[in-house]
């Protein structure tokens, strides 16, 4: 199958679009200018020429450091070399947990739901002469993409051909829709596929080095990461390849207290970090926002470009909706991380409760 990017062109979308609708404005965005920009888009692209999808796609990204096979990008970092040295870095065993409850009221995006039921409750019994009874819980939600949410590798593509050409969207390593797309789970780039993660990680306490909470739309820039570190009494070059780096933006105190607003846009990473991050030769970032890059980007025009730089390009995966309240309190700002995707075979992402241990 060819595998070969094609350029086209995507219109600019609204300067402040809403999360539930950012993924709906973005694409209604990227068909108006396939088609010319015409009606109610034309007025509005006229003043700005369209920004050609080379530029935020640059060349061809497969195959992989890791052969054209493979599946686990950047978990592939964690070797028992890697688990050895992180280990080193434990002094007191103290272990935080820094993913969040999982709850109906929780922050989520678009239409997504999260809903558990114990049916019967008690759902069986009483057997046997000592009268047992249990619960069972039934639970309906995007098992991946809800509360604390490890993006995977299967989670973000970039289209290249003609919308709702299949065979022009590819993902990590270059797996296109029709390699992968089921309905009944992703064929290639499934949670199954990631490695467990073991490694030393690398809090940037971007809220501590503003003293007050950043907001919707502003950019994490390497400058503010550098400087971050400095405050922390961290240097830069102790960040080795393979390890984590997370960002605390103080975006979590909205968590369930003000969810209109936790939802409407979000601080975070833009290009250039995360270009820092591809030259660091990360496994993984993190942030305690529901995207871990900046929404709206400063770039109207591009959608989640973070995204597809880390994940889809570099294979480097996400963890979002991170809880640092307790690491920060205790300034534990280097830590080993320790988290294991579920391995639910061709899932998107991972639900469950990552671990810092210090």
């Amino acid at each position: 199958m060819t595998r070969k990017p094609e350029d086209a062109a995507p219109a600019e979308a609204p300067a402040q679009p809403e999360r539930r609708d950012f993924m709906k404005v973005a694409g209604l965005a990227g068909a108006a200018a396939a088609f010319g920009a015409v009606g109610k888009f034309s007025a509005a692209q006229a003043a700005t020429p369209p920004v050609q999808l080379a530029q935020a796609t640059a060349a061809q990204w497969w195959p992989s450091r890791w052969g054209k096979d493979d599946e686990a990008g950047a978990t592939n970092w964690i070797t028992p070399e890697k688990v050895l040295d992180a280990a080193k870095w434990i002094k007191d065993g103290k272990v935080y947990k820094i993913g969040r409850t999982y709850e109906a009221g929780m922050p989520m995006f678009g239409a997504r739901v999260f809903a558990l039921r114990i049916p019967g409750s008690p759902t069986g019994g009483p057997f046997g002469a000592n009268k047992l009874v249990y619960h069972d819980e039934f639970l309906a939600t995007e098992i991946g993409q809800a509360g604390t949410q490890f993006d995977g590798l299967g989670h973000i593509g970039i289209a290249l051909g003609a919308d709702g050409d299949k065979a022009k969207m590819h993902y990590y390593n270059g797996f296109t829709e029709l390699e992968m797309g089921d309905a009944y789970g992703l064929k290639k780039l499934g949670a199954e596929k990631l490695k467990p993660i073991f490694t030393r990680a690398h809090l940037v306490d971007v809220q501590g080095l503003r003293g007050a909470m950043w907001d919707a739309g502003q950019e994490i820039k390497v400058a503010d990461l550098r400087a971050a570190l400095a405050k922390q009494n961290m240097k830069e070059e102790d960040i080795k390849q393979g390890d984590a780096v997370f960002f605390n933006t103080g975006w979590s105190s909205l968590w369930m207290k003000n969810n209109d607003r936790y939802n409407n846009g979000e601080p975070g990473i833009g290009m250039e970090a995360a270009k820092w991050v591809v030259d660091k030769g990360l496994c993984m970032v993190g942030a305690d926002t529901w995207g871990t890059e900046c929404v709206p980007n400063p770039d109207k025009s591009l959608a989640f470009p973070v995204h597809g730089e880390l994940i889809t390009k570099n294979g480097i995966v996400n963890h979002e909706n991170l809880n640092f309240e307790e690491l920060v309190r205790d300034r534990k700002y280097q830590f080993v991380y320790i988290f294991c995707p579920s391995p639910i075979k061709g899932a998107t992402g991972s639900h469950g409760c990552p671990i810092a241990v210090t």
